[in-house]
């Protein structure tokens, strides 16, 4: 079975990432973040997030962010829109890119956005056509895809019916993601199968939480059904404030090192991302989840 020869990592370490931290990061620590991680070779990054900051409080600083980050033609600048408010505030902050959210399980949407997945679809009406008639990208992610917290199993049916209704709003890309970590490789290959029947492979990305140990295998189950988009999170930041005990996302240096050992094409150095995690890392005041990372990191100190 062939893989891809080359993919696009999504880095989401400063939005997905750190927007759990308790304590308040300063806007220049996630501006230099992202000015690091655009100069080693992203195509797309996550920077920020237009919430409600009594909800998210670390995003407060977003529109700080995106006035002061370094841009680089070409790369795509993410951002997160929960309703219209949201949108304005990301056009306002030169988005090229929002990302607005559902869930494949009803339990998990009423637990995190308070609505079920049918009203989220619709509150995401208006910002998916205002996205549209200013130009932007629009992508929808798809939390909860491989099983809940709450609920327990997912069925594939409710994952394809979300990536339906993503469709028809427009998106431009759909991420199906495990919010908790629980999915296995051939379970994976099921769900993006089945996912790819509503949508354009092309069009699909995996978001995989390395709760389990198992997103790498999940990347590679991924890889060999043809999916050639993935989210990673430099240094393995991250987790879900309403998914006990869930893991950060899988840890972008570990998912560049399987890429480079595949052969690959990413367009991402490495060592450069290693340098980020270790930098944020560091701020962070404790050691970087990523077993590739932190190898690289103490071999170059040896």
């Amino acid at each position: 079975m062939s893989l891809p020869q080359q993919v696009k990592i999504v880095e989401v370490g400063p939005r997905d990432g750190l927007q759990n931290e308790k304590e308040s990061i300063p806007a220049e620590i996630k501006i230099a973040l992202v000015d690091q991680l655009t100069a080693a070779g992203f195509q797309n990054i996550e920077a920020a997030s237009f919430v409600s900051p009594k909800w998210v409080p670390q995003m407060a600083t977003s529109a700080e962010v995106m006035a002061g980050i370094q841009r680089k033609a070409g790369v795509v600048y993410s951002v997160l829109t929960p309703n219209m408010k949201g949108f304005e505030a990301a056009l306002a902050a030169g988005a090229d890119e929002v990302v607005i959210f559902s869930s494949a399980s009803e339990a998990f949407a009423h637990k995190n956005i308070n609505c079920s997945i049918e009203e989220s679809i619709e509150r995401f009406r208006d910002v998916a056509a205002a996205a549209k008639q200013h130009k932007l990208r629009l992508r929808g992610s798809i939390s909860c895809s491989f099983g809940c917290p709450y609920q327990g199993d997912v069925p594939v049916s409710s994952v394809t019916d979300v990536v339906r209704r993503m469709r028809d709003l427009g998106c431009d890309e759909i991420d199906i993601a495990d919010t908790i970590g629980v999915g296995t490789a051939r379970q994976v290959q099921q769900v993006m199968q089945s996912a790819a029947q509503e949508f354009a492979i092309g069009g699909l990305s995996g978001h995989f939480h390395d709760t389990y140990g198992q997103a790498l295998a999940n990347i590679y189950a991924s890889l060999e059904v043809g999916i050639s988009i993935f989210h990673s999170s430099v240094a393995g930041l991250g987790g879900c404030p309403y998914a006990k005990g869930a893991t950060g996302n899988v840890s972008t240096e570990d998912v560049l090192f399987l890429m480079q050992g595949l052969g690959i094409h990413t367009g991402i150095d490495l060592n450069a991302v290693v340098d980020a995690g270790q930098f944020i890392s560091q701020h962070l005041g404790r050691k970087a989840v990523s077993r590739a990372g932190n190898a690289i990191a103490a071999k170059r100190s040896a």
